[in-house]
């Protein structure tokens, strides 16, 4: 009895020095975790050196996106006041970048202002889009967003054939420079969509040249088209060639014939995307045209023909 009395007495010994040992162990542990917290709240509060930017006044060192994302998903999708915040966003880093001054000018200045209160009516063709019609009206297809803007566009990315539209006779004026990103950028960012550069003057503006037959002042576009080509403008170039094929889609050619398959492909191109979007009056019209200046383009055959095909069933419906 008294063996099993002291046996028992020896664990209950052993448990509390246990108990005893666990407590410590838990108390050390509870001071370590809140030196720890101490010294993470410090930092993070003013009393460290890794407070944030917002608590200390610091400037905010984060990289802006790039000039042609903030053109492509904000400025061309008509997201005007978020572009204007982008935009100066990234002047705040690169306040030498010519392109994004343009940008900015052409989304805060009054496009009358910029562009002359005198316009006339147009309306808009297959395949027309304000960067191509900026390039062709006003010499530089980076200004589609004032142009937009003087015709109230909600959205520059969207201009359907038959949309009516005003162009303005004044052309841009001193105080709307048009400098693109290969020119003007300090940082290399890619040009805005349709982007044209203007390194040297363009020929006078069909506008404003001498009226002829349309043979004859499509003859004069062609020969304007190479002569942009070899000043190495090629986007003008195209919207030079564009605008002479309208007017006569049998014209001969006379000059880079890579151009001019260019200038097809992308018809075709934007045939294709109104077919997708069962816009097939719109979609045969630019085949048709297509196929005027050159009757051999397969593709352009083969498509009209399934789009033809698609309209009659769809009346039958």
């Amino acid at each position: 009895m008294i063996r099993l009395f002291h046996a028992s007495r020896a664990a209950g010994v052993r448990t509390l020095r246990l108990v005893l040992l666990l407590a410590a162990m838990g108390a050390a542990g509870c001071a370590q975790m809140g030196a720890l917290k101490s010294k993470v709240s410090d930092s993070f509060n003013g009393s460290g050196t890794a407070s944030s930017s917002s608590a200390s006044g610091a400037p905010d060192n984060s990289e802006p996106l790039p000039l042609n994302t903030i053109v492509g998903s904000y400025l061309m999708k008509g997201r005007y006041a978020e572009g204007e915040q982008r935009l100066r966003q990234y002047l705040a880093k690169y306040p030498n970048d010519r392109a994004a001054q343009t940008m900015l000018r052409q989304l805060t200045t009054d496009p009358k202002v910029a562009l002359g209160a005198k316009s006339r009516a147009y309306v808009a063709q297959a395949g027309d889009s304000y960067s191509t019609l900026a390039a062709r009206h006003l010499g530089d297809s980076n200004l589609f967003l004032i142009l937009a803007r003087y015709n109230g566009a909600a959205n520059p990315s969207v201009l359907h054939a038959g949309d009516p539209l005003r162009l303005p006779l004044a052309g841009v004026r001193a105080n709307l420079p048009s400098e693109t990103v290969a020119k003007g950028s300090t940082r290399g960012t890619a040009a805005p969509p349709a982007g044209a550069a203007n390194a040297a003057p363009l020929p006078a503006s069909p506008d404003t040249a001498p009226v002829d037959s349309g043979s004859t002042k499509a003859q004069r576009l062609q020969a304007e088209s190479s002569a942009l080509l070899r000043q190495g403008q090629k986007d003008q170039a195209l919207a030079r060639l564009d605008e002479a094929l309208t007017l006569d889609p049998h014209l001969k050619p006379a000059g880079n014939q890579a151009l001019r398959d260019q200038l097809l492909a992308s018809y075709h191109e934007r045939a294709v995307v109104l077919y997708r979007d069962q816009k097939l009056d719109q979609a045969i019209a630019l085949w048709d045209h297509v196929l005027a200046i050159d009757p051999g383009y397969e593709r352009a055959a083969v498509y009209r023909t399934r789009a033809i095909e698609l309209q009659q069933r769809l009346k039958q419906i």
